[in-house]
């Protein structure tokens, strides 16, 4: 051989059949370009509603709530409370077991946390990020406290 490099038909064959499919990319390419974009709708103005029924549901779950009768501080328990925008509780609230219907509790609780989870998503809002644990509970003169 003199140096010269033998080619063979295959790979031309394939490359004939990719141009085949040019136009069609093309087409495909420039209809995406009049496509309307997925931006984010603006922010919503929020209705007093909205504000009034989160209130509402926290003094719903907070008289739900019961602090009083318990003995001793294992019997007490800290639920979470809302939702921030960044995720996870915006409080904790303290309860006895021995004398709050627990089950009751959470299922307002989970409907206050649907509601300000719907706020945020519905206003664009924002929050600070920090992980919020619950508190450390104390027994004092028959109720449960947070320290």
């Amino acid at each position: 051989m003199s140096g010269r490099r033998q080619y063979s038909a295959a790979p031309l064959a394939r490359v004939r059949s990719r141009r085949r499919f040019a136009p069609v990319i093309a087409v495909l390419l420039l209809s995406g370009a009049q496509c309307p974009q997925n931006d984010p709708p603006p922010p919503v103005s929020v209705t007093e509603n909205d504000q009034e029924r989160i209130a509402r549901l926290e003094r719903e779950a907070r008289a739900l709530a019961k602090t009083d009768g318990c003995t001793s501080a294992d019997q007490c328990r800290a639920a979470p409370v809302g939702e921030r925008a960044c995720g996870g509780p915006r409080d904790y609230m303290v309860y006895c077991t021995r004398t709050t219907d627990s089950a009751g509790l959470y299922r307002k609780l989970a409907e206050l946390r649907q509601a300000e989870m719907d706020y945020n998503k519905k206003t664009g809002a924002m929050s600070t990020c920090e992980f919020r644990t619950p508190p450390e509970l104390a027994i004092a003169g028959g109720s449960c406290k947070a320290r």
